[in-house]
Parts: structure tokens; sequence; C-alpha cells
């Protein structure tokens, strides 16, 4: 395209003042360093608009400052074709954005040139909405004529404000002037409907182009994958293969993600699949989405595979890598990851104490935390989460107390999972007036943060508070979970309030709609058997909808040897028996029962039996304990996990 001859002359006359000053070749020199004036309309492609980001990256600011200055003392700071330069370097950098604007509000005319260097520059800006405000300025006052990359610059700013409006505005002015049919001007529209969540408009845009290329379905498939819909992602995938459009790397990393959140493996399989016989160059997002979606299913060696052949990693890639190997509890190849890495963010070190911690490695879980604090690190909310479920567990309330202080006074998040984990952690170590002070200082409460407090203070003797806690949890709109059940039938049987538990117990299902789990029979069994209603309480397991296990029938026969029942003791001996023959508590049980009943023959014998059948001796524990579901911890470390592998996409 020819240029116009008002702009050769303005060229030249400056060039010819530059020539006629002092240190003429010197600034020359600066002007070419600093980048010709542009002088040509630029095309609207993707290649033109890197290319003009390399240049921002290679300009100096400094240069562009001295060339600013002399355009200044040389009154050519008003002139649109001169000052081009200095805008155009100023607006590419968020640092000196708001120079360009001051550079812009001293041209006297500005053309469109200068005009979408300010549209572009805020458009990538956090003030997207101050391009929009340009491109107004420019068509309604008709100080410019747009161009398509006028059109390009404010409908990205569209997107990225959000503006559903301003860009079917916008689209209505590119139809008007004749770009809306342009490649790159479609592909925008596409992208800038997506972002504002308007999917219909996009596809309209889309099934209406002509020509598409990559860019096309690349745009759609993006817009979809950020709004959930990952059926239409592998459908428009599908679609583009009858096409004849080979899918690149930017492709496959949302159809990677879609098949792992669709749990569509198969798809998933053959996606990989597809990367290998099209030789799609895996860079590291995709290779990511490769890690994790093999990581989810445990195909370690496979996520191995793929860590290994990236030519370029990065922290996502190594947390990926530690995630999956710590889900699928190889802690020690996700130890030897984590030792291996360049360097660690506070992701790494979560995601091993997150493992330890759910492996029942509390020990290590809080051991690493503290090597975590000596490397300085801070922690965040997901670690502290994490960490206080480890000390419940060993019961260390001098360090939990320390992390609560630490989160307290370093500035930690403070949300809703770890004050879930700090009242679990106070109750399971018996200071539960620190749980109370937690709970009524929490501003946000779900249905965990009661379930904890009511199981705590049932657990450590204040069952009557815990069916008062109960009573205002609902009151309050609360719907209680399968472990608020486990704590209120814990508390009534504490506090021998037999038929309130049944009431209880019945309302799970007529009420609530909850079906009642092992664990829920159990604290019935335990609650009839301890008010010395042992025949009850075997009627109620023999009408059991589920098979009774092991715990159930060491709680009544716990009761028996209590209460000196030795027919239901024999009963539930021999159930023991067929089920876990291997446990000498069973024996010592019934043994103790015939002694107590002055059956020494009969004591004698299991004795014998015990030493005949070379019973090994276990560990002390409690049935009780076992019944109980650490629904806190699991919700914290759980969602810990989740919270985590949303980082990595």
């Amino acid at each position: 395209m020819d240029i116009p001859l008002s702009l050769k002359t303005k060229h030249i006359q400056l060039l010819s003042d530059l020539r006629s000053s002092p240190n003429s070749r010197a600034f020359l020199v600066l002007v070419m360093k600093v980048g010709r004036t542009v002088t040509r309309h630029l095309r609207t492609s993707t290649a033109s608009l890197k290319a003009e980001q390399v240049t921002k990256a290679r300009t100096r600011l400094d240069s562009i400052e001295e060339l600013h200055a002399h355009l200044i003392r040389t009154q050519f700071h008003t002139d649109p074709s001169s000052i081009s330069p200095v805008i155009k370097a100023y607006a590419l950098s968020s640092y000196s954005l708001h120079k360009a604007q001051h550079a812009f509000h001293q041209i006297e005319q500005p053309n469109v040139l200068v005009f979408n260097h300010m549209i572009r520059g805020f458009s990538q800006s956090d003030q997207p909405n101050e391009a929009i405000r340009m491109y107004d300025q420019m068509y309604r006052q008709g100080l410019a004529v747009p161009d398509n990359l006028s059109i390009i610059f404010a409908l990205k700013a569209c997107g990225r404000a959000k503006d559903v409006l301003c860009c079917k505005k916008i689209h209505g002015h590119a139809s008007k002037l004749g770009f809306a049919r342009y490649l790159y001007v479609s592909n925008t529209l596409i992208h800038a409907y997506s972002f504002c969540d308007e999917l219909s408009l996009a596809r309209n845009v889309f099934d209406g182009m002509t020509d598409k290329d990559l860019v096309s379905w690349n745009s759609l498939i993006c817009g979809y994958s950020c709004f959930n819909r990952y059926r239409e992602v592998l459908g428009l995938f599908d679609a583009m293969q009858e096409a004849g459009v080979k899918a690149d790397s930017v492709t496959m990393v949302k159809v990677i993600l879609s098949c792992s959140f669709l749990d569509e493996w198969e798809i998933g399989d053959s996606m990989a699949k597809y990367i290998e016989d099209n030789h799609v160059d895996i860079d590291v997002y995709l290779g990511n989405s490769l890690i994790d979606m093999y990581g989810r299913r445990g195909l370690l060696d496979l996520a191995q595979n793929v860590f290994d052949r990236m030519r370029k990693k990065n922290l996502v890639s190594w947390n990926t890598m530690i995630i999956s190997y710590a889900k699928a509890k190889n802690l020690v190849m996700a130890r030897k990851h984590f030792h291996e890495m360049p360097q660690r963010d506070v992701i790494s070190w979560t995601s091993m104490i997150t493992g330890y911690s759910r492996a029942n490695r509390f020990e290590d879980a809080v051991k690493l935390f503290r090597e975590m604090m000596v490397a300085k690190v801070k922690p965040d909310e997901i670690t502290v989460a994490s960490v206080l479920s480890a000390c419940a567990h060993l019961g260390t309330v001098n360090v939990g107390a320390a992390i609560h202080d630490y989160v307290r006074h370093h500035g930690v998040k403070a949300d809703i999972y770890v004050g879930n984990a700090l009242i679990d952690m106070y109750c399971k170590c018996g200071v539960v007036e620190r749980a109370l002070e937690v709970f009524y200082e929490m501003k946000e409460k779900d249905s965990v943060s009661w379930t904890s407090l009511i199981t705590g203070l049932a657990v450590n003797g204040s069952a009557n508070s815990a069916i008062d806690l109960f009573s205002h949890m609902l009151s309050k709109g609360f719907h209680p979970i399968h472990g608020t059940f486990v704590g209120i039938l814990l508390a009534c049987t504490h506090a021998g309030l037999v038929d309130e538990g049944l009431e209880y117990f019945e309302s799970m299902t007529k009420v609530y709609g909850l079906t009642p789990e092992m664990k829920h029979y159990g604290c019935v069994v335990d609650l009839l058997s301890r008010a010395g209603n042992l025949d009850k309480a075997y009627e109620f397991i023999n009408a059991m909808p589920i098979t009774p296990n092991v715990v159930v029938w060491r709680i009544l026969l716990s009761a028996c040897k209590l209460h000196g029942n030795v027919d239901l003791a024999e009963i539930a001996t021999n159930k023991l028996l067929k089920l876990d023959p291997s446990n000498n508590g069973n024996y010592v049980l019934l043994s103790n029962i015939y002694s107590s009943s002055d059956r020494w023959g009969d004591a004698k014998q299991i004795r014998e039996l015990i030493q005949v059948s070379d019973v090994p001796n276990p560990a002390g524990w409690s049935s009780i304990e076992l019944m109980i579901t650490d629904d806190s911890r699991d919700t914290c470390v759980v969602q810990s996990e989740k919270r985590m592998q949303g980082t990595l996409i």
C-alpha cells in the first residue's frame, strides 16, 4: 500500500530536523534502535501481533523517553505520526501506560494508528474498560475511522471486561465497516463472546464463517472448556477431525482436560494415541494435562513416562507428579520427586503433607510441616488444614495450638476448612473450650463445623451440650450429614437417652433422607447395650438390612461381659470367630465372661483353645473409636486435594 503524501512529507521534515541538530548521527541511531515510525497499515495476523510483542520486549524504556524528550524539544510531540512509536512503546508496558495516555492527550488530531496503540495497551492492562471508552471516543466523535485492528483490540477489551453489550455493538460496527468477515476479526469475536459466557453467540459467529482456521476451532473449544461445557468440547473435536483440521497442543490440552473431568478414560486414551500418531508437540501445558489424567487413574507408569519425555517442566509438572504419587499412597516416589525438584512452592510442601496425612503417617506430616517452617515457606489454608488433621490424630495439642497462633498472626486465610480442622483438633485433644471459641469466632460455618463440635462435645462428656447444639444447628437451617448422627447417637449413649437416640436414628431416613451406614447401626447397638437392653440389641442386629461387621458383634460381646449375659456372649463369639478368627480379644472376652459367671471349666477350655490355635495377641484398641468416622478430617484433606488439583489445570 502506498504511503500517504502528507505522511511522507512529515517524515522527511522530521529527519531533516534531526540531521541538522547537534549529535544528529547519534540520535538517528537511537531512532533506528527504538523502531521506525509505522508508515504502513499492518495486516491483522497472529504473526504480526507476536512480532509487536517481541518489539515491545526489546525496546528500552529509557531510549523511548529520550526520543519523547527530543520530540517535545523539536515540537513534534503533537504530530501523531512522529509520536506514534513513543505511544506504542509506552502503551505496551503496564508501568508506562499512564505516560502513553499523557502523550496521547497532547496530540492535536489523533489518527487511527495512535488510537490503536492506546486501545491495545488498555485492552491488555487491568483497565479494559478504558480501551472501550477510547474506542467509543474515536468512533462517536469521528476523530478517526476504525480499522480492523481497532475492532480486534476493542473486542479483546470487551472480552476481558465481560461486557457483552459492548461486544455486540462493536460486532455491528465491524459488519458496517466490512470487517466482520475478516478471519481474524471473526476469531476475535468468538473469543470475546466466549469470555462473556455468550457461547451461543460465539457459536453463531463460528457457524457463519466461510473460512475457518485452527484458531477459529481453538477459540470456540477454549470457550466451551472455560465454562465447563466438556461434552461440547469433545463434540467440537470430532467435528474438527471431520473437517480435516489437525489439532495442536492448545486443542489437546482442552480435550484431555474434558476427558479427565468427564471420566471418559477410553476417549482420553484415544486422544493420547492421537497426540502420538500426529506428532503433536507435548509442551509443558499438554504434558501437565496428560500427567494429571494418568495420575487421576493411578496409571503412574504412564504419567512418569510423559514427565520424563517433557523437554521443559515447570512447578506444576513436578507438583502434579507428587500429587499423583501421594494419592496412590506411593510416598516413596512422591518424596523422591519432592527432593529432586529444582524449586518448591507451597503446593509442593502441601502435597506431601496432605499425602502423609491421608496415608495415616501423621508424624511424618507434622515433621515435614516443621521443615517447611524452617525453609521459610509460608503455608496457606490448605497446608494448615492438613497438618491440623495430623495433630488431631497424634493428640499433639501444643503443636496444633502453635499452628493456630501462626494462623492468627501471619495473615493465613482462616477459611471454613481451617476452622473445621481446628475444632476437630481441639476436640480430639480434649480441649473443648478452645474448640468452642473457634466455632463461635468463625464467620462462616457448614454442616461439618457443627458436626465436629457436636461429636467433640459428645465424646468429651458434654452429651447434653451436644444435643442442645444439634437442636441449634437445625434451627439455623443446616442440614445434618451422616457424621452428625454419629455424634448425636454417641451423645445419647453417654447420656443414657435410649428413646431419644432411637428417634434420632429413625429420623435419618424419614426426615433427612439419609441412609444409615454401619457406623450408625453400631452406635444404636452400643446405645441399647449400655442401657442393658441386650435382647433388643440382638434383635436390632438381626434386623439390620446390611450384614453386621466384627465391630458390631464386638460391641455386643463387650456389653455381655458388662451385664453377665453368657448366652448372648456365646452367640456373639461364634459370629466373631467366623468373621475374625485370628483376633485374640474375642477369646479373652468370652473367657472372662465365663469366669465372671463361675463357669471356670468353660473359661479354662477357651484359654486352652487360644494356646492350641496359636492366636496372636493384638494391640489394645477401642471398638467405639473404630465406629467414628473422622468427617472433618476427610472433608479437609479431600478438599485440599481437589483445590490443589484445581491449580494444575
